[in-house]
């Protein structure tokens, strides 16, 4: 699994991830710190990875151009730090692993985690 951090999720926290073997970047390393979400987008389907953010406007995006890929998974906790991001991150990653493989929107609230497959289509 390899996952792309938004601005606004603690840089260290990408380096602890690879640590324990989980390819992450953050925006802030690879120049996207003021990047449009769509280029955030480009940069993780070119990459093959799974953006993570606390922004739900990526959800929206995915949902607007009914898109099969990238993953994202939003974070619905504030105020995280790091070494707390790393912990949810990788229980995310076991419990969700099939489903961010294959294209999903994955929400982490403090009590639940949501996942609905790609692409996200209305409500009929």
């Amino acid at each position: 699994m390899k996952l792309l951090l938004d601005e606004g999720l603690p840089r260290s926290a990408a380096a602890r991830l690879s640590n324990v073997n989980i390819d992450t970047i953050h925006v802030s390393e690879i120049g996207l710190s003021a990047a449009e979400d769509a280029e955030i987008i480009q940069r993780a389907i070119e990459e093959d990875r799974v953006v993570v953010t606390l922004d739900a406007d990526f959800h929206t995006l995915l949902a607007l151009y009914e898109a099969t890929v990238p993953s994202v998974i939003r974070i619905r906790i504030e105020r995280l730090r790091a070494q707390a991001l790393t912990d949810l991150l990788v229980k995310v990653i076991n419990e969700c692993s099939e489903e961010l493989q294959q294209g999903a929107a994955v929400t982490v609230e403090p009590n639940r985690i949501r996942v609905r497959r790609l692409p996200l289509l209305p409500d009929l």
